[in-house]
């Protein structure tokens, strides 16, 4: 299992829809952030993208050289720019991080934000284009020259003369919930992303993708993203849950789901089903919860409990083919160590890291000034 965290380049803070409690995304809090990160044994974390938030490529290039192992998941953005552009940035960052770069194709989101960008396709013809678009891509850093007519690019003798370090380029990952992306998906990715929906949609979502790619004559792998609340009891995860939310009043949540509701993506019209902009049925699956998603726009669940049951719930996605997990909390920083602390020990992941006793101070505070702490039993 691989579990990546987030960076939350669009803000960060300990409540929801306030500034109250928030916290200013600076470079030092990212390099606290990337820290951990590193150290705490994720695989990598997620940068978002779009005009909410720092720019992806630039912040990211900013934590090369602060970390050693973690990897990165990059957006490109067919039709925001060039196929040999969005070549050289993946190679480049490859090359200069080690192959630690992760790349998360984007294709659709807010139509309004699009037009502010350029952008004027329709959805169906965006994933057209990324069709194209991955195409000549994929061609390019796999070291081919390419000549390439379609309805949407023309490109002639397009290649790129330094190579990333992974072979053929770094991964790609892909979401998206309608015909169109699935195609799109099966046809180009590596690896499918869904948002956290409730189980048995995801086991749909899984087995149509998978499906397709076998016509394809391929095999995909499969991620989540969601949020995770987790705390030593599960009285206390839900505590939690609720503080997250508590200032949250019915005109933030209305304004935000109408915002929201323009957006032409068909995962993020699954995420607000899931909740229809009320806060009285927010657990919308055991365990599973919407509170987020009343003012987030992309990923709005979180899994809420004591380790043993987020655990539990997590190899329940796992069990339906879920091999990556891209996870995130509030604020993200402290989030990170309660779920490397409380949910690691309970995963299947591989965390290389330095035994307690090759550790240059001690895990936990001295008892008394003379005593060195020793585990729980």
């Amino acid at each position: 299992m691989d579990v990546l965290w987030f960076f939350p380049t669009h803000g960060d803070g300990r409540y929801l829809g306030t500034a109250l409690g928030g916290r200013a995304v600076t470079s030092d809090y990212l390099k606290q952030l990337a820290g951990a990160i590193d150290a705490l044994g994720f695989t990598g974390a997620l940068l978002p993208t779009g005009r909410s938030c720092e720019d992806a490529w630039i912040t990211a290039a900013s934590l090369i050289h602060v970390t050693k192992r973690m990897k990165f998941l990059v957006a490109i953005r067919p039709g925001l720019s060039s196929p040999g552009m969005a070549a050289r940035m993946a190679a480049t960052f490859d090359r200069l991080s080690h192959g630690r770069l992760l790349i998360n194709v984007v294709t659709g989101g807010d139509p309004v934000e699009l037009a502010g960008d350029g952008l004027h396709l329709d959805h169906d013809a965006r994933y057209d284009l990324t069709d194209e678009f991955l195409s000549v891509w994929r061609e390019m850093m796999a070291g081919e020259v390419v000549d390439y007519q379609g309805q949407y690019l023309n490109v002639k003798g397009g290649k790129l003369l330094f190579p990333p370090v992974q072979a053929p380029y770094p991964p790609l990952y892909f979401g998206g919930s309608s015909p169109s992306a699935k195609q799109v998906a099966a046809k180009h990715v590596d690896l499918y992303l869904t948002w956290g929906e409730p189980p048995q949609q995801v086991a749909e979502k899984i087995a149509s993708v998978r499906q397709l790619a076998a016509e394809q004559g391929r095999t995909l792998r499969f991620g989540i993203r969601l949020h995770v609340i987790v705390r030593e009891t599960t009285a206390e995860a839900w505590e939690a849950a609720e503080r997250l939310i508590r200032y949250l009043d019915d005109d933030t949540i209305a304004a935000a789901q109408k915002a929201l509701s323009r957006a032409d993506s068909e995962g993020q019209r699954r995420m607000q089903q899931l909740h229809n902009g009320g806060r009285d049925a927010l657990e919308i699956s055991p365990n599973l919860w919407a509170g987020v998603g009343l003012v987030r726009g992309g990923a709005g669940t979180a899994l809420v409990g004591d380790p043993d049951t987020v655990a539990e719930r997590m190899l329940e996605y796992a069990n339906l083919g879920i091999d990556t997990f891209i996870l995130s909390g509030y604020p993200h920083l402290e989030e990170a160590y309660r779920v490397a602390e409380l949910l690691f020990p309970k995963l299947p992941v591989d965390v290389t890291l330095p035994p307690p006793s090759r550790q240059m101070s001690p895990v936990g505070e001295v008892i008394a000034n003379e005593r060195i702490p020793t585990s729980a039993s």
